[in-house]
């Protein structure tokens, strides 16, 4: 990814993204989509109001189901995340032994 492809992702210009590179004060609201897009991998192109409004809904009418589902969704992300990281082996091939 170069420089003009980096920036472009969160509505920055590359000649603006260099100048934030030389020292100039990036404002609050460009480090917050640096984050959300290159630390979160969040693609701006999905997200929607609507969305962070369905969560608002759900975290005043129903906290504990809100809780749960955060839950879910972390042990789903740690459990794919450990399967990328270990090896694979085919159904019915003879598994490697230690």
């Amino acid at each position: 990814m170069n420089q003009e492809q980096f920036w472009t992702k969160i509505g920055v210009t590359q000649s603006g993204g260099s100048r934030y590179e030389s020292g100039r004060d990036m404002p609050k609201p460009v480090r917050e989509l640096l984050r959300l897009v290159h630390v979160e991998n969040i693609d701006l192109s999905r997200v929607r109001r609507e969305d962070f409004e369905i969560i608002e809904y759900l975290k005043d009418t129903h906290p504990d189901l809100y809780k749960s589902l955060r839950v879910a969704v972390r042990s789903r992300d740690r459990t794919s995340t450990s399967l990328d990281e270990s090896p694979r082996t085919l159904p019915g091939s003879p598994q490697q032994q230690s």
